[in-house]
């Protein structure tokens, strides 16, 4: 199974790289586990990358291109995991899910003679299928080590906004410490809100926070946009304590 994580969204660039797939194995059983992340947010792409990985089933093969640094010296990668396969830009998109699972083997994808603007049909999308189809990964390029190594800040309970899905919540990567209420302070607020266990006993047109599907606080609006309301983006810092 090849798991495919883009910025794509349904464009030609994503068809591509499913044609040259399936050019590859025709028997591939491709899913799509996000193609709409924001253009070049490496960030988003590699929050959602490393609290979904583990949903999928053992040996799947993540390809993941979200790569404003393609044609550039970065490194493009194929990463042996205990569970997985990895493959993508060493731009910090992969690692957080990979160190997870542990990495075991790590080979620098060759370039030559491709598209300087889309490696991820001329490099990535064939080493995901060879690796599908059972190809060793030493044979796909030469052992290397992952240099972009991103993390997610967090000091204290300050931490960063790592996803603004498309409801409009804002996603952090802050645990939650079981309260009725917290204090909240990003550029755009400080204020105290309420805690809410599901959206529905929420009350109307305020914001309040929620523990996510990722195990982590979130600030919501019932049935509407958070995101618009506080005008944060992903990589700002929130404090919630």
């Amino acid at each position: 199974m090849i798991a495919v994580l883009t910025d794509f969204g349904n464009s030609e660039y994503l068809g591509a790289m499913k044609g040259v797939i399936c050019s590859i194995n025709k028997s591939s059983k491709i899913i799509d586990l996000y193609n709409f992340v924001n253009p070049q947010n490496v960030r988003e792409a590699a929050w959602i990358l490393y609290k979904n990985y583990n949903h999928f089933p053992k040996n799947s093969v993540f390809l993941c291109v979200v790569d404003p640094g393609v044609g550039s010296k970065r490194q493009c990668l194929a990463i042996k995991t205990k569970n997985y396969f990895f493959v993508g830009p060493d731009n910090g998109l992969i690692y957080k899910a990979a160190f997870k699972d542990k990495i075991i083997v790590a080979v620098k994808l060759p370039t030559e003679k491709t598209s300087m603007t889309f490696h991820g049909r001329d490099v990535f999308a064939k080493a995901a299928a060879m690796l599908e189809k059972g190809v060793k990964i030493e044979q796909l390029g030469k052992k290397t080590t992952v240099k972009a190594k991103l993390d997610f800040y967090l000091k204290g309970r300050e931490g960063e906004i790592v996803r603004i899905d498309n409801f409009g919540n804002i996603i952090t990567n802050l645990s939650s410490l079981n309260k009725s209420s917290y204090k909240v302070k990003t550029k755009n607020l400080n204020q105290r809100s309420d805690f809410y266990n599901t959206y529905d006993s929420a009350p109307s047109n305020k914001l309040f926070l929620i523990k996510g599907s990722s195990d982590t606080l979130e600030i919501s609006i019932r049935n509407a946009d958070a995101s618009k309301k506080l005008k944060l983006q992903v990589g700002d810092k929130i404090e919630i304590s």
